[in-house]
């Protein structure tokens, strides 16, 4: 919305009361098509010398001929003091009630600004990235309890290039599932090798990872990722181990050490000869390979296929919310013509959303509830981390 010629002067004030919200001064600037330095030229201005800035100092009069009567604005500090849970949106109402045909009544974002100015305001607080946490960690006593997954440090191979080993075991019976050669460690093509996985061996009861991407994403939602969504979706639960604790993922470590020595020293030439060299070490340790922790056994003779087989993601319902929506393909859903960040990494998901107040909405994810959403504020007010605990989809 670039700036209106016929009311400058709101358009800033509008600006600013989004910014007093506590909206990002990259989204605003966008949505009213100005650059950053101009937005910080204008929210400078403001910081120094109050509303008075926000007019055009080249042709302003020294009068302001449309400035807000200080009747009007005492009348909306009042009503204020009065009702000091109304919202701007309701102060202009009851101006629009007592003085209507008597002044021009101010917009609803003059409002807030003023009401801001007097420190009537709580700020809507800010959603701060998520600190990485681990999760409480189970005890796997039976095959596909648990698979562990990690990238292995990456590693050169003759022609130079770089390899990044995906492993996945499953911690009950030490069986190596899996061991992938990748030219990263991106996001896509390790949703499509566990999809292969989950199509071959089924589905576990939980995962454990660390908090590294594409397993959990510092930027994401409550530390989401894509791929961790994915797992909840398919309704296996996400165990994380605490940052700087490679311990707590010691088994599938242990299995790390003999690999790196036996299947990557030398390394092969390129990611085919590579892959065939994990190949068979894959087949040496699970066929192989007697295991003290297993009675000298060797993990195919523990292991089996789960039988929970996979059939792709159930549908999502939501029977005790008002109604659902889908986030969209840059992370936001629309609500009343608004729309509303939520996180990219719950691209396509669905959501249910149930007006728990006037204007203010309760956002879940399957059972999880993500937030709640202002209207107003148009942003999604995160709450205590649902996911701190292991993060189950089960109720």
């Amino acid at each position: 919305m670039p700036w209106r010629e016929t009311s400058v002067m709101e358009e800033r004030l509008r600006f600013i009361a989004r910014l007093l919200e506590g909206e990002g001064m990259s989204d605003v600037c966008r949505d009213f098509c100005i650059s950053r330095k101009t937005g910080y030229k204008i929210f400078n201005r403001y910081k120094n010398d109050g509303f008075e800035a926000l007019t055009d100092r080249s042709r302003r009069p020294v009068r302001y001929a449309n400035q807000l009567p200080a009747q009007v604005e005492a009348l909306i500090v009042s009503s204020k003091k009065d009702k000091p849970h109304w919202g701007a949106r309701k102060i202009r109402e009851l101006l629009v009630r007592r003085l209507a045909g008597d002044v021009r009544i101010p917009s609803t974002s003059t409002v807030h600004a003023i009401l801001d100015r007097y420190g009537l305001v709580a700020h809507a607080r800010k959603r701060h990235r998520g600190k990485a946490e681990g999760t409480a960690l189970s005890n796997a006593t039976a095959p596909n309890d648990l698979w562990c997954v990690d990238f292995k440090g990456e590693f050169k191979l003759g022609n130079g290039r770089y390899c990044y080993p995906l492993t996945v075991t499953d911690q009950a019976s030490r069986y190596l599932l899996a061991c992938e050669a990748f030219e990263s460690n991106k996001e896509f093509p390790v949703i499509d090798a566990f999809r292969r996985l989950f199509a071959e061996r089924g589905l576990p009861q939980a995962i454990r990872s660390d908090n590294g991407v594409p397993f959990a994403s510092p930027n994401g939602l409550y530390n989401l990722s894509k791929l961790s969504v994915w797992w909840l979706r398919l309704g296996i639960a996400i165990e994380r181990i605490k940052p700087g604790h490679p311990q707590q993922n010691a088994r599938h470590e242990r299995m790390h050490l003999t690999l790196k020595k036996e299947a990557t020293r030398p390394a092969g030439m390129n990611m085919l000869q590579q892959q065939a060299l994990f190949d068979a070490f894959i087949n040496e340790f699970n066929t192989e390979r007697p295991h003290e922790a297993l009675g000298m056994k060797t993990p195919q003779e523990i292991y089996t296929a789960s039988v929970r087989t996979y059939q792709g993601l159930p549908e999502l319902d939501y029977p005790f919310h008002d109604r659902d929506v889908l986030v969209t393909n840059c992370g936001r859903i629309c609500m009343c013509r608004k729309k509303i960040n939520i996180s990219i990494v719950m691209t396509g998901q669905r959501l249910g959303i149930k007006e728990v107040e006037d204007g203010i909405w309760l956002v879940s994810f399957m059972h999880y509830d993500l937030g709640y959403i202002d209207l107003e504020q148009r942003t999604l007010q995160t709450i205590d981390n649902p996911f701190g605990t292991r993060l189950s989809p089960m109720s």
